[in-house]
């Protein structure tokens, strides 16, 4: 099974601050046990109690927590553009929230970098008119 979204960025938020699950764990208060779980995607939808513990413990920032929030409320979000968007901080939350949720016809995988860019385009349009 692959990572899922919330999985792959808690993972990352965890490592970028150097901290083992067990050193998470303690911070947070949330059992270690459980953290890897959703971590490795065998537990979705973490309650807000546990996602605002965890990322209180990781000291994430607005976009990291908004972002958080979102996968565990949308667990099919695709960890490819999780990944793409933790590499690249001129991708907004807004920006990440509107590509998570274009919908996609046929079976071929989206092309996330174009997207941003459309979502970006869209974004910048809507500003200038208002």
């Amino acid at each position: 099974m692959a990572q899922p979204g919330f999985g792959l960025m808690l993972q990352r938020l965890r490592e970028g601050r150097k901290l083992s699950l067990r050193e998470l764990a303690q911070l947070s208060e949330v059992d270690h046990a459980y953290i890897y779980r959703l971590e490795s995607g065998e537990k979705l939808s973490p309650s807000e109690d546990v996602i605002s513990k965890l990322i209180r413990a990781l000291k994430a920032g607005k976009r990291e927590a908004d972002m958080l929030r979102y996968l565990a409320e949308h667990a099919d979000t695709d960890s490819t553009l999780v990944d793409m968007t933790l590499k690249d901080p001129t991708i907004s939350y807004e920006i990440f929230a509107s590509a998570a949720s274009a919908v996609f016809r046929g079976t071929g995988r989206p092309d996330y970098p174009k997207l941003i860019e459309r979502v970006r385009k869209i974004l910048k349009d809507e500003s200038e008119d208002g």
